[in-house]
């Protein structure tokens, strides 16, 4: 989660001499600092570095990335007329870059493997349509409620948005993939059911056979056993669920990664170490689990607590 940060001095110092969407767009440099936490953790996979916000440029999207705020859509979408104006996405053509730094960072990781991933479509049209981060999701909520129709046009666009972007990324040599619906946990399950999870669900249904999928929410306690029935293979949580119930919730069939969460690998000591190995303790004969953080890495977090947490995990034997 967030594995190429400001956490890392090597991290920071690219970052005062260039912007993140700069960095994303050079594949030399993005392989690079995709590579750097697999160096300097020892984690057992990387993650593409790129941002959720990159294949909407390429459908006609103007934003920016503001520090301490995200992603500032320059011309928020309202009406079904803003729906029809954005282009259709080629992942070759709009986000090629990213597929370059797919071939490059599979190079130089010699075999460790490589997680690519997007914004779920919810994720991505709760930007475009509140134009900048959120609490409450009004707007959004809004167009769900009374535009149907053009929340129907938006979803389905951003779905076919999403399958290609993914879909070409396994074909680039990713070896899983992520979708990140971040603020769909503001829903209830009666509105997730009704106005996201078609399109979710198509999402997982035609990269079937691809490369495994995982599936992220934050604040998903309430809609695990609907994101467990969209086809993701790993259900990805937060620390506001316990891991091992997500299992009994969501069916032993599928994979669960979670769930420390980031403010004790910043806090680091007895209290993370506790925690991991809670978790490890909780997780221990289920099928398929991920250790993972609930959320990005904390820009204070010292890289010396992360590798720690690294080594407890893979040295794990159980009951420990």
């Amino acid at each position: 989660m967030r594995q190429a940060g400001r956490y890392l001095p090597s991290y920071r110092k690219l970052r005062a001499q260039k912007g993140m969407l700069e960095i994303a767009k050079d594949p030399d440099l993005a392989s690079d600092v995709t590579v750097d936490p697999v160096k300097q953790l020892g984690v057992d996979a990387a993650v593409v570095f790129a941002d959720i916000m990159l294949p909407l440029e390429g459908v006609g999207v103007r934003f920016r990335i503001e520090e301490n705020i995200g992603p500032v859509i320059e011309r928020p979408i309202g009406m079904k007329g803003d729906v029809e104006a954005l282009a259709d996405f080629d992942p070759e053509a709009h986000a090629g870059y990213v597929l370059r730094t797919i071939a490059l960072a599979v190079e130089k990781l010699a075999g460790t493997p490589l997680v690519g991933f997007s914004g779920a479509p919810f994720t991505l049209a709760s930007y475009l349509v509140e134009g900048a981060p959120s609490r409450e999701f009004l707007k959004t909520k809004k167009m769900m409620y009374s535009d149907p129709e053009a929340w129907d046009s938006l979803m389905s666009k951003l779905t076919r948005l999403v399958t290609a972007y993914l879909g070409a990324q396994a074909r680039s040599g990713v070896d899983a993939v992520q979708v990140f619906d971040s603020w769909v946990g503001c829903l209830s399950p009666e509105d997730y059911r009704r106005y996201v999870k078609p399109y979710t669900s198509a999402v997982f249904s035609r990269l079937a056979g691809s490369v495994p999928t995982i599936h992220f929410c934050a604040n998903s306690s309430a809609l695990v056993e609907e994101f467990a029935a969209t086809g993701a293979e790993v259900i990805s949580v937060d620390w506001r669920v316990p891991i091992d119930t997500v299992w009994d919730r969501a069916g032993s069939d599928k994979g669960v990664q979670g769930n420390l969460d980031p403010a004790l690998a910043a806090a680091g000591g007895k209290a993370m170490d506790d925690a991991v190995k809670g978790i490890m303790k909780k997780a221990a004969g289920r099928r398929g689990h991920i250790f993972n953080l609930g959320h990005g890495v904390l820009p204070d977090t010292p890289p010396e607590n992360l590798r720690s947490v690294v080594q407890t995990v893979q040295g794990w034997k159980g009951g420990e």
